[in-house]
């Protein structure tokens, strides 16, 4: 079979490593916020790529930039820098707190070297004995077998055994939980403003200063964790600003490059120098594809009128999710922040959420679990207001017939 030749769902089945269950059908063309698949049938895309499509498909601006881009240079290593990369470390340090920032592939290498830099300053300033890791329980930062760990999900880690040692859970949005653990060896907490894939459990206020202060007075780093909630997803550039509660360390990945993968550590001066030339790598972070893409990207969410829209679309995903829940009573909260939204099922229906997002894919709609009992939706952060309407439809009979069973 040449690369060329039509193929199938069944060629995953063949040829792929069985990690993934892909649904039945193939998007093969996207534009804007729909999707088509090989037999030419439109879906409403709720889901994002996971929140990283975040302007939509073959947005016309990210296209004449990796065009442009790709016609000039492709990689180089890090043995160079590139005139992309240089331009994006600039506006992510011009537009929050950080003043340093290391560019790699996804979310899940930001969040390894983020605690590997925090395991490594504290060993620099007060030795080996200070490198215990405080996160909660439900959280997930990524699939390397050090943030897998970091991670709050068993489920996830369980069968790689053994673990890297030195990392606690706690429980999330629990203070006195994490103030029992935080001490002298701690040298970092790890958090998301959001768990998104623990059921979109956004922080309390409380909690996110609580940690704050909690890391000062233990000289601890704090690191968000803001893969999913960062570069708009909230109505904010990152969710920090939101809470007002700014983190030693940052990463950033999913909507960073618009569909093109890229991820992001953000520092401030105090912290960065603890990772020195050769202490930390990569070979593809920061290529200057994925940093153009990037740029262009940011530039484009950092702006007044697409972070209020992102809070526009919040109500109108809302009201829309009230009226469908007022006939049918399947949700027992509708929580989240922007464009980041989750859909906790009622008593009744625990479990389904797997069975609904099926039922909403065969009526046109793309939409997303946070674990087996919250449907999650991160669309575009521009998605027109007629494809929210009419993919709530769309959701709506797949409401219909879990309710009818």
């Amino acid at each position: 079979m040449s690369s060329r030749e039509a193929v199938s769902r069944q060629a995953f089945d063949d040829y792929f490593i069985p990690m993934f269950a892909p649904a039945p059908f193939i998007p093969v063309r996207g534009e804007g916020s729909r999707v088509w698949d090989q037999a030419g049938r439109d879906y409403i895309d709720f889901a994002g790529g996971i929140a990283v499509n975040a302007l939509g498909h073959a947005h016309p601006e990210l296209c004449r930039t990796l065009q442009q881009q790709a016609g000039q240079l492709w990689h180089l290593g890090n043995g160079y820098t590139n005139e992309p990369v240089l331009r994006l470390a600039r506006q992510l340090v011009e537009a929050t707190f950080a003043d340093k920032v290391f560019f790699c592939n996804s979310g899940a290498e930001a969040n390894e070297a983020a605690l590997k830099l925090a395991r490594k300053y504290a060993h620099d300033k007060a030795g080996a004995g200070k490198c215990e890791i405080v996160a909660f329980s439900n959280a997930f930062h990524g699939r390397t077998l050090f943030t897998v760990s970091a991670g709050g999900q068993p489920k996830y880690a369980q069968d790689f055994a053994p673990l890297p040692a030195g990392i606690f859970h706690v429980p999330y949005n629990d203070l006195e939980a994490a103030r029992a653990v935080i001490g002298p060896r701690t040298c970092a907490v790890i958090v998301e403003p959001i768990q998104g894939e623990g059921g979109v459990v956004p922080a309390d206020l409380a909690f996110l200063r609580g940690l704050r202060e909690l890391c000062d007075a233990q000289d601890a780093l704090l690191i968000f964790d803001e893969v999913q909630t960062g570069v708009g997803r909230t109505g904010a550039l990152y969710a920090y600003m939101e809470y007002g509660v700014t983190p030693d360390l940052l990463t950033s990945a999913k909507a960073l490059g618009g569909g093109f993968p890229i991820g992001a550590l953000l520092a401030t001066n105090r912290h960065a120098t603890a990772l020195s030339v050769g202490s930390h790598g990569t070979t593809y972070g920061g290529n200057p594809l994925a940093s153009a893409v990037a740029d262009t990207c940011l530039s484009i969410i950092n702006t007044p009128d697409v972070l209020a829209g992102v809070r526009e679309r919040h109500e109108w995903f809302l009201q829309g999710l009230a009226q469908i829940n007022a006939q049918y009573s399947l949700f027992s909260e509708i929580r989240g922040r922007g464009l980041l939204i989750g859909c906790a099922l009622a008593p009744a229906y625990a479990g389904k959420a797997k069975t609904l997002t099926n039922y909403a894919a065969e009526v046109g709609l793309l939409a997303l679990i946070a674990g087996p009992d919250v449907v999650r939706f991160a669309p575009s952060l521009i998605i027109p207001q007629a494809d929210v309407e009419a993919g709530l439809e769309r959701f709506a009979l797949a409401v219909a017939r879990l309710v009818q069973g």
